[in-house]
């Protein structure tokens, strides 16, 4: 079954496309089994989150409330279970959604991010965000209040390494000097870097900084916040018309994707529970059958 996504069931619409998030983990579907059926049903792009691990104190209460989903503590690595994506497809679009930078060593990361844009011709999406575990951050030593702006010294810094044959940083917390690294990613001037997290000042002024758009979890509120957005784009010199905004794990609801598409937004997130293949499976099919 190939079918590119089209909206509503109707005819194709190349302005819209639908993608597919999921945390894979032990007991779900396995991620060579999922990414072959998201790209033999037509979805666009696939998306794995990521959480290191979650420490046992609990300390840190989970934004949508507790208990703590089960898939939390079980996540495979994103960037291992992404590069299985890579060779078990051919045009799917695949990415992080979303990588927690404080957590990762830019010189690893910025090598492992080129590597998967490389062997896989120029699909992959850098979905990322700063955190909301302080105790997670903590074990990777880095503190709460410091993680915005340290996530903002390793972007720059893994954009450095991506865009030039001779990189160096000197930040606070990122320092190094000049060194090579390659595969440069196949996407110029890198792949997409997306900022997931709810709409705010703080999260606006980093991706007018830094970021190439917006991944508004849950898709709530979105419109409303697009003026401050482009007034934070603007302010930095920066033209609001190159922002790509990705609404991220919606619900399926025909109404809300139309409001979506006379937007303007090209493309939309669907969240499927980290079940057993057969379930899954079910899923996608009535996602498919219902909007491609």
């Amino acid at each position: 079954m190939v079918s590119p996504c089209a909206v509503f069931g109707s005819e194709v619409t190349p302005e819209m496309k639908f993608g597919i998030t999921m945390f894979p983990t032990d007991k779900s579907i396995g991620v060579i089994e999922m990414a072959k059926a998201c790209e033999e049903r037509g979805f666009a792009s696939l998306y794995f989150p990521e959480h290191t691990h979650i420490p046992a104190s609990r300390a840190t209460p989970a934004p949508a409330g507790e208990p703590l989903a089960e898939e939390y503590y079980r996540s495979l690595d994103p960037f291992v279970a992404l590069g299985a994506v890579a060779a078990a497809t051919t045009n799917l679009r695949f990415g992080t959604g979303i990588a927690l930078v404080a957590q990762r060593d830019p010189i690893v990361l910025a090598k492992e991010v080129a590597s998967l844009d490389f062997v896989s011709g120029g699909r992959f999406v850098f979905g990322i965000g700063f955190g909301w575990n302080v105790e997670e951050l903590a074990d990777h030593g880095v503190a709460f209040k410091d993680r915005r702006a340290v996530v903002q010294e390793r972007v720059e810094a893994m954009k450095a390494i991506w865009t030039q044959d001779e990189a160096a940083y000197a930040g606070e917390f990122v320092d190094f000097p000049p060194t090579f690294s390659w595969p440069k990613p196949v996407q110029t001037p890198h792949p997409p870097i997306l900022i997931g997290g709810g709409g705010g000042p703080k999260l606006f002024e980093a991706i007018a900084a830094y970021a190439d758009g917006w991944i508004p979890i849950g898709g709530a509120g979105v419109n409303k916040n697009l003026p401050a957005l482009h007034e934070a784009m603007e302010k930095v010199g920066r033209d609001p018309a190159e922002l790509t905004i990705v609404p991220f794990g919606v619900m399926p609801d025909p109404g809300k994707l139309a409001y979506y598409e006379e937007s303007g937004f090209q493309e939309v997130v669907f969240r499927v529970p980290p079940a057993p293949e057969a379930k899954v499976l079910e899923i996608l099919d009535r996602l498919a059958t219902d909007f491609c």
